[in-house]
This record gives C-alpha cells, structure tokens and sequence, in this order.
C-alpha cells in the first residue's frame, strides 16, 4: 500500500474589520493607557465594553474608566507559548476584574512560574512601549502589591480615533489526506489520474474519497480514467490571485474525466477564453517535474453531446 501522505500547511489572512463607537474608544483609550469599560442600565461595569447589554439585549454607549490593577479570577500556565503570543517565554492565562469593573478581561500574566499565580493575586497593566489603538497596546499583566486603584480619567473627546483594525488570522497544522487521496496523489505523479469505484453504485470518484458519498460504502476499487475529459460548465476569472502567476481573464472549469462519474477542477489554456464552452473536449498538459496537471486544453475532438454529460453538471 502507498504511503499515506502528510504535510505541514498554513492557512493565513488579514482580517479587516470597522469599528462602532464602542470599540472604538476603547481601543483608542488603550492607546492612550486608558481603559474604558460600558456601564449597563442596571450600574454594571463591562470590560472590554460591548455595544448590546448581553441580558437587555439594549443598547449601551455609556463609558466609563476603569483602573489599570485588578485582581485574578482564574488562570492557566502556558509552558510552551507559541508564534503571535504576547510574551515569548512561559506565562499565566489570566482573567482580571479591574478595579471598578464587574466582569474580566483576559490576557497573559507575566510570572516567573506556575507558583507565583493564584486566583485572587493583585495584578497592574504593563502598558507596550509602542501603542497604535490594538488590545496589544496592553502588553500583558504584571503582580503588583499596591494599592493604588488611581483612574486615569480621559479627556472628553480622543484625538484620531481608531475606527478599523486589522487583525492576522492564522492557522497552523499537520494535513494528511488520507489513504485514497494519498494513493491519487502518488498517481498524479506518475501522470496518471485514479479513481475509486463504489461496490455498488459502481460510480468512479475523482479524486478519490474512501468512500461513496451515495451509497456510504467503503471503496478501495482503482480505476485509471482520462487522460481526457469533458468540460461541464466554466466560470471566467477577471482578479489576479496574490502570487498566483497567470495573467487575467482566464478559465477556470469543471472536467468530466472520461470513465469518471464526478468532475474535477482545473484551468483552461491554449484557446481564447471567450472560445470556452461547455461540452468542449480537452487533455491534461503537464510541466517538467510537476506533480500535478499545470492546465487542460483542447483535443481537436467535436464537443461532447450535453446528454453525455448533462448528469456531471
């Protein structure tokens, strides 16, 4: 049996949001080693501040500051901190009622060890030296054994709000696809394309999945199709892909392997976009050393018959 394959991927973007009046002064005030909570009609404090009482449902804009030091409410170690984490050696996980608030916010505690926390310590903000309007700005909790509870009242209005962020979502992990799509892959590689055959539909699955999604049996039947197909139906793409080097407009289409009973995807090339049609008959093009088709273009065969296809749309 072929080796099961398994890769590293990362899976990253920018995430751009706007921000509310709410939100927007609170990470202005952060920015001004302020912190603002909301105060609901019923005299609670809420930090980080919401726009809607999460009991009401109202909505609330009243803001009011809070006090840099608190207290711990609970926390966990973090032995091992990984990339984009405030502090990059070990720290506590904590939730901390600021003085003046009725709820917590969480953020990392800088502490020598798992020893020196404790639900009900005193903790104060350690401001970032660098602050631009991010929960960043607070660059983590620090013990403290004080007792100034000081506000820091703001002035009426910030200057230069913050109205939007951005924020980089990104996901790390290990991806492995499994026997039957390892199996297509290692085939791919050798510039053959396989599928699986359902025991009993008796359907070929391209790519292969383990399993019909039909019946909900197991497959493990190899069937070799193409290496030429049918394309079913096409979109045209008029926005350049970031680092993706094919020039606009191109075409981008599902193929009808012929043999398979589920179309793939893949591009078109070596004819005018706007000459791609559906029922067009077209062959895989390969590059040197790749393991994957690089497009498909047209065989010089009529087109296919809607009817040999129309079930693949």
């Amino acid at each position: 049996m072929p080796e099961v394959l398994k890769a590293p991927l990362a899976v990253e973007f920018p995430f751009t949001r706007s921000l509310g009046p709410v939100q927007s002064a609170f990470l202005t005030g952060l920015r001004e080693r302020v912190v603002l909570g909301v105060k609901t009609v019923d005299g609670r404090t809420l930090v980080p501040p919401i726009e809607y009482d999460p009991v009401t449902a109202e909505e609330i804009r009243d803001l009011v500051p809070v006090a840099a030091t608190g207290t711990v409410t609970t926390w966990a170690w973090n032995h091992e901190p990984r990339r984009g984490q405030p502090l990059d050696t070990p720290f506590a996980w904590v939730l901390v009622r600021l003085d003046g608030a009725d709820t917590a916010l969480l953020h990392a505690l800088d502490a020598p060890g798992p020893d020196a926390v404790h639900t009900g310590m005193r903790v104060r903000v350690r401001w970032a030296e660098e602050r631009s309007g991010a929960i960043t700005d607070i660059a983590c909790f620090e013990p403290y054994d004080g007792d100034d509870t000081e506000v820091t009242v703001p002035a009426e209005e910030f200057e230069d709000p913050v109205t939007g962020i951005v924020a980089e979502a990104r996901l790390d992990y290990t991806y492995s696809p499994g026997r039957a799509q390892s199996a297509y892959i290692h085939a791919l590689a050798d510039r053959r394309t396989v599928g699986e055959r359902c025991p009993s539909c008796r359907k070929v699955y391209v790519p292969p999945r383990g399993a019909c999604p039909t019946c909900g049996v197991a497959t493990a039947e190899q069937v070799e199709v193409g290496p030429r197909g049918t394309v079913t139906t096409f979109c045209i793409v008029n926005i350049k892909a970031k680092n993706l080097d094919i020039e606009v407009p191109y075409v981008y289409a599902h193929i009808a392997l012929d043999g398979a009973d589920l179309a793939l995807h893949g591009r078109i090339g070596g004819i005018p976009y706007d000459q791609v049609r559906m029922g067009l008959r077209v062959e895989a093009v390969w590059t040197e050393g790749a393991r994957y088709p690089d497009h498909y273009r047209p065989t010089g065969e009529p087109d296919a018959e809607y009817d040999a296809y129309k079930e693949l749309l």
